[in-house]
């Protein structure tokens, strides 16, 4: 396979009907890489909103399970996404996700909030640092993807468009993002995850790195210090030059679709596992009193 056939191949798809056999070729085959790491971005950057990041901080999840929460949301995200909202699996996971945040009031402005970042965070990144740009109808069946996940978690006004989802994002940053405690404990409990995955000499150089990838006004919410403006154009240069590489670089094949390799199970998963140890007690002591489970 030439470096450019997927791309044919997507754009022979339609980008309403076939938007999650698109996403499935983008976050598998096209930009494994890049996809991961910006829904790692996409998720941290939700905890400078308030409501949200002392949602997460009570949970206590970040500070006592990191890895698990991590891995859960993963693949959650992944079960959803390759099997697509439509198939038995797909529900089922949407069905467990839709379990655990019904436990908590979350605002819909704030879910959609979420849903945005997944949007608008991949596309941005990509025109950043993908090895190629995104076409048009590519973006366009991201999104589409991504309102789909919405509508299965019942979400009401999702945005119809790329457009109106960017501006509803950078609308909700410019109104929303503000200092709490909370938020910061989360947000360094999840950059102190992203450093636990390296040798110890190089995690504290990776933490470094993911701030000198944020923007001001995400810096300023969690009360981190600016980052200078020569060691943010080395890290961009240095995700630039990994592009640089990847284009020239062999094509991943159609038999090895990237997949998540949760460090919490190493002997596989259930779906009706994932979730958080709370959610779990809760459920158990709900189905004991012969209360149906929440969903």
């Amino acid at each position: 396979m030439r470096r450019f056939d997927r791309l044919a191949r997507i754009l022979a798809l339609d980008a309403e009907r076939g938007c999650e056999e698109i996403y499935r070729l983008l976050a598998e085959h096209e930009f494994p890489w890049d996809i991961t790491k910006a829904l790692e971005f996409a998720l941290f950057r939700t905890y400078a909103v308030p409501s949200i990041g002392r949602l997460l901080d009570r949970t206590g999840e970040f500070a006592e399970r990191p890895q698990k929460r991590y891995d859960d949301t993963v693949v959650i995200l992944y079960e959803i996404f390759h099997w697509g909202t439509g198939s038995e699996r797909g529900r089922e996971a949407l069905d467990q996700l839709n379990a655990i945040h019904g436990r908590y009031r979350i605002s819909n402005d704030d879910h959609l909030y979420t849903l945005s970042t997944f949007v608008v965070t991949p596309v941005r990144w990509i025109e950043r640092f993908g090895w190629r740009r995104l076409h048009p109808h590519e973006v366009a069946a991201l999104t589409n993807t991504m309102r789909r996940m919405g509508a299965g978690m019942r979400f009401s006004g999702i945005p119809e468009t790329y457009a109106e989802f960017e501006r509803f994002l950078d609308d909700y940053e410019r109104e929303r993002f503000a200092f709490d405690p909370g938020g910061r404990r989360v947000a360094d409990a999840t950059l102190e995850l992203f450093g636990s995955w390296y040798p110890s000499l190089l995690s504290s150089a990776v933490v470094r790195a993911a701030r000198f990838l944020m923007e001001p006004h995400l810096l300023a919410a969690f009360g981190f210090p600016q980052v200078s403006d020569l060691g943010r154009k080395v890290a961009e240069a240095a995700l630039k030059l990994r592009a640089q590489l990847v284009r020239v670089g062999p094509v991943r094949p159609g038999s090895r679709p990237a997949v998540p390799e949760p460090r919490s199970y190493p002997d596989g998963y259930r779906i009706a596992e994932l979730g958080p140890e709370s959610f779990h007690r809760s459920r158990a002591r709900r189905q004991a009193r012969g209360c149906p489970a929440a969903t």
